[in-house]
């Protein structure tokens, strides 16, 4: 899995980096989650090739797994794909799981792996469920020190049961209730600042 990551972060193209950009993760950033594109796929990531690899790394930076993201804008339905795919028989992780090590008493959950590293980028310790239908009863034991779990999930009915089901797992969760886009989507609209703001709104309720 280290020798895959590494060959696909090599083979990072201008257009996967201009995607990256697109929603505010600079090279830099693309370079600390080891972000790259599947130009030679390894032996089981054929289906892979041209997609965006997004490793999961651990808390020691060792890489655990990986996803893949489609980069066309066609409908991936049409096209037989989901915009996401994981490994065949992998069991959902957590993304970002150093972000548990890091935190203090509060920690963010988001829907997506890439919204995770917009919650980062604004300074927020923050990790990310691989979708909506993707939160498992361990996550919430991976959780359940903390003593405030914002979630951070995707404004449409997917997202709405996720909040559901994070809050129902832990008493300490609580949704944070995005107006413009998902999270990312916000991020570039409006900046960090109306990210932070939307915490403090639902902490003073």
């Amino acid at each position: 899995m280290e020798e895959a990551t590494a060959a696909y972060q090599a083979a990072l193209t201008a257009d996967a980096a201009q995607y990256l950009l697109g929603r505010g993760i600079t090279e830099d950033e693309a370079a600390t989650y080891r972000l790259g594109v599947v130009a030679n796929p390894f032996p089981g990531h054929e289906r892979q090739a041209g997609r965006l690899a997004i490793p999961y790394l651990g808390h020691d930076g060792r890489v655990l797994t990986m996803r893949f993201r489609c980069l066309e804008t066609h409908s991936h339905r049409d096209f037989g794909h989901g915009k996401y795919n994981s490994l065949k028989d992998d069991p959902p992780r957590l993304y970002g799981i150093d972000a548990i090590h890091a935190a203090g008493d509060e920690i963010h959950v988001t829907e997506g792996e890439l919204d995770a590293i917009t919650l980062r980028r604004v300074g927020l310790h923050a990790v990310a469920v691989p979708g909506a239908a993707l939160w498992r009863p361990r996550h919430r034991r991976m959780l359940a020190g903390f003593s405030r779990v914002w979630v951070w999930a995707d404004p449409d009915e997917a997202g709405a049961e996720l909040t559901t089901r994070i809050c129902r797992s832990l008493r300490s969760a609580r949704g944070v209730r995005l107006r413009d886009g998902d999270v990312t989507e916000t991020y570039m609209k409006e900046g960090a600042q109306a990210l932070l703001n939307l915490i403090s709104e639902e902490g003073q309720q």
